[in-house]
């Protein structure tokens, strides 16, 4: 499947005027870009590898007192999707070590906590069915709500407040997978039929072999998925980072399918 990427941005600088950002599609496994284009008014633009060579990141050192962007891409996505319960968890001595630290808790995926409710609650499943009752438990029992949680909100505040939005929703998902000896990562993607429609953040867990995303709002399928970024949390995956406040003019983000 083809899809149509266009972002536009627009915000106010701060006393820094470097940004750091993840908005270009990653060019990896299952998805093919056709082309694509960035352009950013008054700034030199440095790329850097993405965190474990997936995809890249833009410095931009912009020397305006507003960073004015438009990024356009037409991506084939060509991923194959198997069904999650058709696929098996790997023993820990067999997994690759780039994927070993995926297993860990980081400083906003609390994955130690939830080894008694995980068990509780999914200990009779196994492999890519388990994850599957995770995924289909968290769109479930947590409410989409834009608004209830911020960039410290952590795996262990969203269990307990239920609320949350895709971020909140993939590190949960996350948690839940390495408590059981799962790795799990924090993905951002570009996703068709996201509603409303902005950079959405999905996992990806590690079962038979291969990586495999997995959307916890229901929203997305990994099919009509084209990955940015990967990362331990939400914050290894967010598409915009700068060292003061940057105020908002002007955002927003269009995924459409091409005819």
């Amino acid at each position: 499947m083809q899809i149509q990427i266009d972002v536009a941005m627009d915000y106010a600088l701060g006393v820094d005027p470097l940004v750091n950002l993840a908005i270009e599609v990653a060019r990896t496994d299952g998805q093919d870009v056709i082309s694509d284009t960035i352009a950013i008014d008054y700034c030199t633009v440095t790329r850097v590898a993405g965190e474990g060579g997936l995809g890249t990141r833009i410095w931009a050192d912009v020397t305006s007192p507003r960073m004015v962007l438009r990024y356009q891409a037409t991506v084939d996505v060509t991923r194959e999707v198997s069904a999650l319960d058709t696929l098996a968890a790997d023993p820990r001595q067999e997994l690759p070590g780039d994927v070993l630290s995926f297993l860990r808790p980081s400083r906003l995926i609390e994955s130690h906590s939830f080894l008694g409710f995980v068990e509780r609650r999914f200990g009779h499943l196994s492999g890519g069915a388990k994850i599957a009752a995770m995924r289909d438990w968290i769109e479930a029992e947590m409410e989409y709500l834009p608004g209830s949680s911020n960039a410290t909100t952590s795996a262990i505040d969203s269990f307990a407040s239920r609320q949350g939005v895709c971020r909140d929703y993939a590190q949960l998902m996350c948690a839940f997978a390495r408590a059981v000896g799962i790795p799990a990562r924090c993905v951002s993607v570009y996703g068709l039929g996201v509603d409303p429609q902005d950079f959405h953040a999905v996992a990806q867990v590690w079962l038979s072999g291969g990586w495999h995303l997995v959307d916890p709002t229901g929203m997305a399928r990994p099919d009509h998925m084209a990955v940015i970024a990967v990362g331990r949390d939400a914050g290894d995956i967010a598409f915009m980072e700068t060292e003061t406040p940057a105020d908002l003019y002007y955002q927003s983000v269009s995924v459409m399918s091409v005819a």
